[in-house]
């Protein structure tokens, strides 16, 4: 059954249904701070991030893509077995940290899937150490960079209207916020919806499907772009309470910093070809935003439970793929 070509377009729409969670999930990253700054509504905001998030298809080739489905683990052990596995530990991780309203990171999910999933196969043989080593240090990297960032944006944003009243100060910034958020929409879907690329082709590949070259098909492309779309129109709003409120009291020009700061970090990383989290990276770029005004803007104990969810991501991920491997061997030997 597992080895059937009906198994792998069942992982397909299982990848699909991770990259609708993945976008559910992640809506808080794209809207949170154009929602707390009111600069547009909660229903607006989906729809803005949305269209954008499904924009990023026409700015972007796959090499996240590639380094999701090719570099992560070995394809000789990307069995269908192991694929629903790690879906499935990335997903029911999605899940709980949803309810929790924490913003932990969908990439990490997923790769903490496949190296869990793909372990109890084979053992850490099967593992490939550049990829997963490049893909770890950026949960340290990447906020850092957004946090960095963060900090310059907002002094600079500042400093440029130091002779500025508040209420022409907001008006201008809120207007910039609209951009700073369309772009950092189209990093999001940059990024995130490539890992999904690479695990369906992934699937794709191992079984035939692909020929000799692995590469990312053009359906693929298209479907993991609407799907991840559809999903950030649905949004995560118990995230969003977290992401926008709870770590820094942010105005206007907070928000338009830390989206541009976040859209740097993001996009740079992209073309690089490197699957970071986009969760990580705002959330260091809002701590940085806060951290400009004073250190005890940001309420650092909602920051150390976030940077818990981070740390926890990947083992965790990879602990409940491989028991959903485990269990499900049991139940088909």
């Amino acid at each position: 059954m597992l080895e059937s070509a009906t198994f792998v377009f069942l992982l397909v729409f299982i990848a699909l249904l991770f990259d609708f969670l993945n976008g559910f999930h992640d809506a808080a990253n794209s809207i949170s701070t154009v929602v707390s700054t009111r600069v547009l509504s909660p229903k607006i905001a989906v729809i803005w991030a949305a269209f954008f998030n499904f924009a990023a298809v026409f700015f972007v080739g796959t090499a996240v893509a590639h380094t999701v489905g090719a570099g992560i683990i070995k394809l000789d052990a990307a069995d269908n077995l192991v694929i629903f596995s790690a879906l499935g530990g990335a997903i029911v991780w999605n899940i709980i940290t949803w309810y929790y309203g924490l913003p932990s990171s969908s990439s990490h999910a997923l790769i903490g899937g496949l190296i869990g999933a793909a372990v109890a196969k084979a053992g850490i043989g099967t593992l490939i150490w550049s990829g997963i080593t490049k893909t770890t240090l950026f949960i340290i990297v990447s906020p850092a960079i957004g946090m960095v960032l963060g900090y310059i944006f907002m002094v600079i944003s500042m400093n440029m209207s130091r002779y500025s009243n508040i209420a022409k100060s907001d008006k201008v910034f809120r207007k910039l916020q609209l951009c700073s958020a369309a772009v950092y929409s189209l990093g999001h879907g940059m990024n995130d919806a490539q890992k999904t690329m690479g695990i369906i082709a992934m699937a794709l590949f191992t079984k035939g499907f692909l020929g000799d070259t692995f590469y990312i098909p053009v359906w693929v492309i298209i479907s993991c772009y609407t799907v991840i779309s559809l999903g950030t129109m649905f949004g995560g709003w118990r995230i969003v309470k977290t992401m926008g409120t709870k770590i820094t009291k942010l105005q206007p020009i907070g928000g338009f910093s830390a989206e541009t700061a976040a859209a740097c970090s993001i996009i740079g990383a992209t073309v690089a070809g490197i699957p970071v989290s986009t969760t990580h990276t705002i959330t260091g770029a809002i701590v940085g935003v806060g951290a400009s005004k004073r250190l005890s803007a940001v309420r650092w104990g909602v920051a150390g439970n976030i940077i818990w969810a981070w740390l926890l991501t990947i083992p965790i991920s990879a602990l409940i793929s491989s028991l959903i491997y485990f269990t499900t061997k049991f139940f088909i030997m």
